[in-house]
């Protein structure tokens, strides 16, 4: 058993949809696929990944680093100890190799997708579903068989008034969602509430609703906005600051008394760690949203899990970033508080398998082998357009 060939893409998101920070007009994304030589139907088991939307592609640090350090080591140092199947602790260990402690983002997201996809062709050999694979390495085999799920949206565009976010918002509840996302941050404090007041009008409840500044606020407006939300005690209050800068996070806790989510900027374990040390942060209600293939993967998103533990953290706080396959098989498997999902956002990156429906607010997990992409079919024509690439 053996990786043949590991294969990446850069594919543009194609979206014009804005936060509080930037526009998505440049964004793209890595696709990759782990082609490995064990034979399923007459085809070349392959796991794929994509690094998730925020990111742009990283194709260059694959290429000349980690997909060459994969290639060149001997096959049966790649295998689990009973030679069956990959090992992805020692294929991100491969990676890692001559690797400088520290600098994080400059290598995250590339091992991190690449980790991913291994990961999918691990469980595609198994035969089971990625989350039935996880739940039985890190969550003593507790299977679940759906999710909650929340729907992120309310982002800025021309010509979008209250009207047409009030309008947004009914037809994600009618879709199946119970807990909605919108942005904040892009317009001035006054406008923003009168967003949020009109979102609440819709969902009926605080805990509802949640908002997002995407890290895009300076200390006053951080401060400002603070302020002017802690009267709604929403869902949470998302990414309010840089999740760097401790200080400033957890002053704004100390404003805020209603949950806060963060952590989908930030890209290792230590980072996390610092977050919480430092951060303001409270376990018994604050949310971390760090986004698994953009921070190494799998592996070391497990080694987060147990420093959170010691830090008294619970998986039920744990709401990773990214609303896609991967993201709803990781949330799945290790047992944590829940997914988000961006349908009809990012093209054919948004979302789940096409007749993935949302009921009451939780969704069904996959029961197809890996990963589950087979059924997102636009995008899967992608991912299989690389196993046919010479």
């Amino acid at each position: 058993m053996r990786i043949t060939a590991i294969r990446e893409i850069a594919v543009p998101i194609n979206s014009t949809i804005r936060n509080a920070v930037f526009d998505f007009s440049e964004m793209t994304t890595s696709v990759v696929a782990v082609i490995t030589d064990v034979m399923r139907d007459g085809k070349p088991v392959a796991g794929f990944s994509f690094n998730s939307t925020g990111r742009y592609a990283c194709g260059a640090q694959m290429r000349d680093r980690f997909i060459p350090r994969i290639m060149k080591a001997q096959p049966e140092s790649l295998l689990n100890d009973t030679g069956d199947n990959l090992d992805p602790e020692k294929i991100l260990a491969c990676m890692m190799q001559r690797e400088k402690p520290g600098g994080h983002t400059e290598r995250s997201v590339a091992i991190g997708t690449i980790e991913v996809a291994v990961w999918d062709a691990v469980a595609k050999i198994a035969d089971k579903p990625l989350h039935v694979v996880l739940a039985e390495k890190y969550n003593r085999g507790k299977l679940l068989t759906k999710v909650q799920c929340y729907v992120g949206g309310g982002w800025y565009a021309p010509g979008k008034g209250i009207k047409e976010l009030q309008d947004e918002i009914r037809a994600r509840l009618d879709e199946g969602y119970t807990t909605m996302k919108i942005k904040v941050g892009g317009a001035t404090v006054p406008e923003d509430v009168k967003r949020v007041e009109a979102g609440l009008k819709v969902v009926g409840s605080s805990d509802r609703l949640a908002v997002d500044a995407n890290a895009g606020f300076n200390r006053a407006r951080a401060l400002q906005y603070a302020q002017a939300l802690k009267q709604f005690k929403l869902r949470w209050f998302e990414e309010p600051t840089d999740p760097l800068d401790y200080a400033l996070l957890a002053d704004v806790a100390s404003i805020y008394d209603s949950p806060i989510g963060t952590g989908e900027n930030l890209f290792s374990t230590q980072d996390i760690e610092n977050l919480v040390r430092f951060g303001g942060l409270r376990e018994d209600r604050d949310i971390i949203q760090i986004d698994v293939p953009q921070s190494y993967g799998i592996v070391q998103f497990a080694r987060t899990l147990a420093m959170l533990k010691r830090h008294k953290w619970e998986r039920r706080s744990i709401f990773p970033h990214g609303g896609n396959q991967m993201t709803l098989a990781i949330v799945g498997g290790f047992g944590l508080g829940g997914c988000e999902a961006y349908p009809d956002v990012f093209g054919v990156f948004a979302g789940f398998a096409d007749d993935a429906k949302v009921e009451n607010g939780w969704l069904k997990l996959s029961d197809r082998p890996g990963i589950g992409f087979e059924a997102q079919n636009a995008l899967y024509a992608v991912m299989r357009g690389l196993v046919s690439r010479k």
